[in-house]
């Protein structure tokens, strides 16, 4: 072969890697353009459907507030000093929330004070002691399974375990013990994952430097992961706060005209309160239901914003 025809050969092929190039970044660039498409299409989505959500959640709010206080079409304020310091009554004009906000506290802060250590204790043992065996395996599978367990299950569980064997009765501190078995496993998860995205060089510098395994998990590993871990909580404790069906189950009482004398007292909670109000067929026990709603998101935002409080200071911290 002559010089020359290698020469246009060479020409040739160079000639069609070019166009192969050129067809290759023309569907690139389609490709691209239709990705950039879609991705454009799904912010649109995502962006209606907050919108969508937090409309219609506004919407909610702005009415229960407007039928408990009237403020915006001037119907009676319910909220008075009368709704917290009366005890529920037969007469809508006599009827508060006393013993029912009071219950709430109660409940609410011992469910907090045993599901909390027992949660957390759990996952830093799940993931940094237990050994990875079949066993371990099948508590982690069974307790991810109990996250999702409908809350009248626990319930019945609790009115079997701590009214009747125990023999606590309809009382405080069943539904308390009744609403950390409904937590708990939401803890649990939420502090696992939180544990595990702390990276391992860290706890490797760690035991480096002499630490042992405790003193790892106590000075590096929590102070990372305290931040996920009372979000998850705050998650939990919201959810509890708004259950109805497990503390009815376990016997919780709609109608208390008077404050628990101790933890063993029988009591009642603010859901249970507005469910029986709502369940009248008056209209001002309605606008009642709408106040205790009102203070029922009061309480929760409150111990929202504490829980949030405590994470951004401790990241802070560390």
């Amino acid at each position: 072969m002559s010089t020359q025809e290698r020469l246009r050969d060479n020409a040739k092929e160079a000639a069609e890697l070019i166009t192969s190039t050129t067809d290759t970044v023309d569907r690139g660039s389609g490709n691209l353009k239709w990705r950039h498409f879609k991705g454009t299409i799904l912010s649109v989505l995502g962006w209606a459907s907050i919108i969508f959500g937090l409309g219609v959640l506004a919407i909610l709010i702005i009415d229960v507030i407007n039928r408990a206080t009237g403020i915006f079409t001037g119907g009676q304020n319910w909220l008075t000093w009368d709704f917290f310091n009366n005890f529920d009554s037969r007469f809508a004009q006599r009827a508060g929330a006393r013993a029912a906000i009071v219950g709430t506290l109660y409940t609410i802060s011992l469910t907090i004070l045993f599901a909390f250590p027992l949660g957390v204790a759990a996952a830093i043992y799940l993931e940094e002691y237990a050994n990875d065996n079949w066993f371990t395996r099948l508590v982690e599978i069974n307790i991810s399974n109990l996250a999702a367990v409908p809350s009248i299950i626990y319930g019945l569980l609790g009115l079997q375990v701590f009214a009747r064997w125990l023999m606590l009765g309809r009382s405080i501190i069943t539904g308390a013990l009744t609403l950390a078995l409904l937590v708990v496993p939401i803890i649990i998860v939420a502090s696992r994952e939180s544990i595990r995205a702390v990276p391992l060089s860290l706890r490797q510098a760690s035991y480096a430097l002499g630490a042992t395994r405790w003193q790892t998990t106590w000075y590096v590993v929590l102070p990372q992961a305290i931040g996920g871990i009372l979000t998850g909580s705050i998650l939990a404790v919201s959810r509890a706060i708004g259950e109805t069906a497990p503390l009815i189950t376990i016997g919780a009482l709609t109608f208390v005209p008077f404050l628990p004398r101790n933890l063993f007292d029988i009591f009642t909670v603010l859901p249970i309160q507005i469910f029986n109000w709502t369940s009248r067929p008056q209209d001002d026990f309605r606008a009642l239901a709408a106040a205790g709603i009102v203070v029922l998101l009061a309480i929760l935002l409150t111990i929202n914003a504490l829980a949030i409080y405590l994470r951004i200071r401790y990241q802070k911290r560390y």
